[in-house]
């Protein structure tokens, strides 16, 4: 996730403190991963820097002087156009599971036990997915899909892998 532009994208909305663009990134995206503030305020400043905000006011109060930014029209284009670009998707050609097999395998170990323990854990945060999924607003039921369907098509993964099991030892003991 860019949290530049994710930052700017909220600028969007209003001018807003760096407190407030906090809160709003974890209340609308960051509840697993919420962002730390120096992260939110190194952030800012590059975008200051590059003249994508500007300081809007300052307000002084018992401690540090508050920066309110406002998003310029710079800012505005520069979102635009990462909104408009599709993301590359990511075919992982060097998952780590895989390698994990393959090492398995080369070194006499229990390969299938390695898919087992990961089709294991692939399903306990499924389940917990489902029942956040079950619980949540519409973004956490569709940040929760987007999660389920990637670990649907790992679990194939894991079962054709473990059907060719035999044929992949022949391939990689060679």
């Amino acid at each position: 996730m860019s949290i530049s532009h994710t930052l700017l994208g909220l600028l969007e909305t209003g001018p807003s403190h760096g407190y407030d663009l906090k809160r709003s990134f974890d209340a609308t995206f960051g509840q697993d991963r919420p962002l730390h503030y120096g992260q939110v305020y190194s952030t800012m400043s590059r975008l200051l820097k590059n003249g994508l905000v500007v300081v809007d006011g300052v307000e002084a109060g018992a401690g540090p002087e508050r920066k309110r930014y406002a998003i310029t029209e710079t800012g505005i284009t520069d979102v635009e156009q990462w909104l408009s670009t599709p993301e590359r998707p990511e075919p992982y050609l060097q998952s780590t599971l895989y390698t994990k097999v393959v090492l398995a395998l080369l070194t006499g170990r229990d390969a299938a036990g390695v898919l087992d323990t990961q089709r294991s854990e692939h399903l306990r945060g499924m389940r917990v997915l489902t029942c956040r999924k079950r619980d949540g607003d519409l973004a956490d039921q569709l940040i929760c899909d987007h999660a389920l369907f990637h670990m649907e098509a790992d679990l194939r993964w894991l079962e054709l892998t473990a059907a060719r099991l035999d044929k992949l030892r022949e391939t990689v003991t060679r």
